[in-house]
C-alpha cells in the first residue's frame, strides 16, 4: 500500500532527554581578509566536542565585515562543512575545483592530505550569513585524496513535524529522513531546524556521541532551560539519556532557528596549528614543511 501522507514522518520520541552541560557565548574574531565572525566552538572545545573542531558563524549586511572573503589558504587532515543561509560565495581550490555557495547551500570538503582553496564573496552589497563547521577525520583518513561536494539547497532533504517544526537535514538522519551527506566512522547528525512560537522538536541521539546546539534566532528551550539567541548549549552526555528536546518559547515573536549538530567521538589526540589539524606534532611539522613547499596543490 503506498503512503499518501507524503509530509508525515514517525515522531522520534525521547524519553529521557539530555540536559544542558554549559551555554558558550563564543568570541568575536575575524579571518581570511577581516571577515568578521563569532568563534562559537573554540580550540579548549574540542575534546569536549570530538569529533567537532570548529564552529564559526557569521552574518552581517555591512559589505566592510565581508568583502575581502577567504584569499588563499591551506588545509589538511579534517573536514569543513560550509551553510550558506544567505549570500553567495564563490570557492576555488588548487585542484581546479570551482563552485558556487548560495542561499540554503551547502560546500563538504573533505580537505584530506591536503590543499590550498579560497571562499571569496560574489556580492558587493546584501546580507551574508552562515556557519563554518570543522569536522575531524579519522587517524587512517588524514591524508586520503581530496574531496569535494557542493551541495544545492534542493538537495538538503526537508520535513515539517506533526507540532510545526521544520527541518533540514544537511547530514545524518532525522525521524526517518535521510541526509545530504552520511560519514560512516564519526556519523555526523546536522539539523537547521525551525521552531515556531511553542512548538517542539526531538532528536534521538547516542547517550556517547557529543552534542551540541546553536541557537541563532530568538531563543528556545532545552530540559528546562533557556538557551538565547547566539549562543551554544553544550549538551550533557548523560547515562541513560535517548535524545534532546527542544522547545520554543510560547511568547517567542517568530520562530526560533537552531543548528543542532552531534557526532560520534574519535577519541584520538589531537595536535592543530592553524589549518592543519593532524594527531601528533610530528604531523604537523611535516604538513608545515609540505606546504611550504608547494605540495599542498
Amino acid at each position: 500500500m503506498t503512503n499518501v501522507h507524503a509530509h508525515h514522518h514517525p515522531t522520534d520520541p525521547v524519553a529521557t532527554p539530555r540536559g544542558i552541560d554549559h551555554i558558550v557565548a563564543g568570541v568575536s574574531t575575524s579571518d581570511g581578509d577581516g571577515v568578521k565572525l563569532t568563534r562559537v566552538l573554540q580550540q579548549p572545545l574540542q575534546k569536549r566536542l570530538d569529533p567537532y573542531l570548529m564552529l564559526d558563524a557569521f552574518g552581517s549586511d555591512n559589505p566592510g565585515d565581508y568583502i575581502g572573503g577567504f584569499p588563499n589558504h591551506p588545509h589538511r587532515g579534517f573536514e569543513t562543512v560550509t551553510y550558506m543561509i544567505a549570500g553567495r560565495m564563490r570557492h576555488r581550490d588548487s585542484a581546479g575545483h570551482e563552485g558556487l555557495l548560495e542561499n540554503g547551500g551547502v560546500q563538504w570538503m573533505t580537505a584530506g592530505r591536503g590543499l590550498v582553496h579560497s571562499e571569496l564573496p560574489e556580492q558587493e552589497e546584501g546580507l551574508m550569513e552562515g556557519f563554518q563547521l570543522w569536522l575531524n577525520l579519522p587517524a587512517k583518513d588524514k591524508m586520503r585524496e581530496p574531496w569535494y561536494r557542493d551541495i544545492r539547497s534542493s538537495e538538503i532533504p526537508e520535513f515539517t513535524t506533526a507540532s510545526g517544526a521544520h527541518v533540514r537535514v544537511i547530514a545524518g538522519t532525522s525521524h526517518g529522513v535521510v541526509g545530504a551527506e552520511q560519514r560512516a566512522h564519526t556519523q555526523p547528525l546536522y539539523l537547521d531546524i525551525t521552531l515556531p512560537p511553542g512548538a517542539e522538536f526531538a532528536q534521538p541521539l547516542p547517550p556517547d556521541h557529543n552534542a551540541l546546539v546553536y541557537v541563532f534566532r530568538e531563543s528556545l528551550w532545552i530540559a528546562g532551560s533557556e538557551v538565547p539567541t547566539r549562543r551554544m548549549a553544550i549538551l550533557a552526555n548523560d547515562p541513560g539519556s535517548d535524545g534532546t528536546v527542544l522547545r520554543a518559547g510560547a511568547s517567542n515573536h517568530s520562530p526560533a532557528r537552531a543548528l543542532l549538530i552531534a557526532g560520534r567521538p574519535l577519541n584520538e589526540p589531537i595536535a592543530q596549528y592553524g589549518p592543519f589539524v593532524m594527531n601528533t606534532p610530528e604531523q604537523i611539522k611535516q604538513a608545515v614543511h609540505d606546504f611550504q613547499n608547494g605540495k599542498l596543490g
